[in-house]
């Protein structure tokens, strides 16, 4: 079995389209898709069931997908390391984020990465199904590093290191009924209409568990991908929304209340996969990071 043929499975599995993954690898498709076969004849199975349609994995194939991303970066973690003798660190680090956290300057910290080692390729993907989809990324063998929010301990083979903890404030118009009071139980927010996150995302995650905690249910009407947005749909009349702290603005037109029964908290994370030993490359960038922001705690096992 050669690197070069479990490169081209991945790239295809990936784009699911030949053709995409012969651009991607800067090879012909005719070439993609002999290395495919002769993976499939080595190894007795079919990895992809083809139609002039589609192509999808098969099963054969997503029990191959994790153990072939495993073998690609154990050969690249080696590369790697004799190339950084006297070479300096190279490499790539695939990084996923959420939108508009500012507890971490990501461009800032990034940017000073690049300047330290400018071997080094980042690839920048911002999560389009919140935290929960980053950590099946990492999991996956997409990604390498992700910026996320998860409620509780993490998935299986998630390692987490918590970075910030922000109590999450209950925000309403501020001629909204419930304006005036300081706190209010979780029971009286049952007959509001709610702007939150999609499931998926650690915010909605945290508040869901609280009305399922209290048996009580509630209603969410309208659901936004930027934490920036919810206090606009606020501020618009669209319901009311849990956001952590530092996303409410300064307004006159807004108004901030606790819960007086329970206490919500969003926390970020940086995490990395914890079946797999991470690169030199991303070493270095857990290392930036703690620097950056001091006091980080490992979460799990």
């Amino acid at each position: 079995m050669e690197l070069r043929h479990l490169e081209y499975f991945v790239a295809v599995a990936e784009e699911l389209n030949f053709t995409r993954a012969s651009r991607r690898l800067h090879v012909v498709q005719s070439g993609v898709s002999a290395a495919i076969r002769s993976l499939e004849r080595e190894m007795g199975v079919t990895l992809f069931d083809r139609t002039s349609q589609r192509v999808v994995l098969s099963d054969a194939g997503a029990a191959l997908l994790p153990e072939a991303r495993a073998t690609l970066d154990a050969a690249r973690a080696a590369r790697e390391a004799v190339q950084a003798v006297g070479q300096g660190l190279r490499g790539t680090v695939n990084i996923g984020s959420m939108t508009s956290v500012p507890i971490v300057d990501l461009p800032g910290l990034l940017g000073q990465f690049r300047r330290e080692h400018p071997g080094v390729t980042i690839r920048i993907r911002v999560a389009p199904s919140g935290s929960s989809g980053l950590a099946q990324a990492l999991v996956s063998g997409e990604l390498d590093v992700a910026f996320l929010s998860l409620p509780g301990p993490p998935p299986t083979g998630v390692a987490l290191r918590r970075l910030a903890a922000v109590p999450l404030v209950l925000v309403v118009r501020a001629d909204h009924p419930l304006a005036s009071e300081r706190s209010v139980p979780l029971t009286r927010l049952v007959d509001e209409e709610f702007i939150d996150f999609p499931p998926g995302y650690g915010n909605r995650a945290i508040v869901d568990r609280a009305f399922a905690a209290a048996g009580a249910e509630r209603r969410v009407t309208a659901e936004v991908h930027d934490i920036a947005t919810g206090a606009a749909f606020v501020r618009h009349g669209l319901g009311i929304a849990f956001l952590p702290e530092f996303a409410v603005p300064d307004a006159r037109d807004l108004a901030v209340l606790s819960l007086s029964d329970v206490t919500l908290t969003w926390s970020l994370s940086v995490a990395t996969v914890s079946t797999r030993r991470p690169n030199a490359a991303v070493r270095a960038l857990l290392d930036l990071v703690d620097q950056h922001v001091p006091g980080t705690a490992a979460i799990g096992p």
